[in-house]
């Protein structure tokens, strides 16, 4: 595969400054505020969105580096293969989470349910539209079936530091 340059639209401000204690999904941060501060020349991309309740940000994990195939993930005590996670370590680093709009002023998007850390370069907006977004049929969620409540209240801890054995 050729290598891809993403240059990125802006950068989230979050209450998040340290890896450790985050929320590891915005279920868990349903009360955490921060902002998108979009680049000012694409501010006009912004028209409209304010008729949208969610948006979906794509952005990247930058104080994340390396990766492993397999890992403990958050609200599990077994080994996983990396795709069957959300871990931060991966090999394009890309982060999603879906937030609550609450506000646009110019070219700054005020956000609820941010779990992303301080100063992540952001990459790309979607509007959420549960229509487009929320599958039909039979949906299945693998080993997180039993567990997926408890990321309300787990928090992020040291395990995703990389080591000195990843890539």
């Amino acid at each position: 595969m050729q290598p891809f340059t993403v240059t990125p639209i802006g950068v989230l401000r979050t209450p998040h400054t340290s890896r450790e204690g985050m929320p590891i999904q915005p279920t868990g941060a349903s009360a955490c505020r921060g902002e998108a501060r979009i680049n000012p020349e694409l501010a006009d991309g912004l028209k409209d969105l304010e008729g949208f309740s969610h948006l979906i940000l794509l952005y990247h994990f930058h104080e994340s580096s390396g990766y492993d195939l397999t890992l403990t993930p958050f609200l599990d005590t077994c080994k996983r293969g990396l795709f069957a996670t959300r871990s931060p370590r991966r090999p394009c680093g890309i982060g999603l989470s879906v937030v609550r709009l609450t506000a646009v002023h110019g070219n700054v998007l005020e956000l609820e349910g941010v779990d992303m850390l301080d100063n992540s370069p952001l990459v790309d907006i979607k509007p959420y539209v549960p229509r487009f977004d929320t599958p039909q049929g039979d949906i299945r969620c693998g080993w997180l079936e039993d567990t997926a409540e408890q990321a309300q209240e787990m928090k992020s801890d040291d395990r995703f530091v990389q080591r000195d054995s990843t890539r």
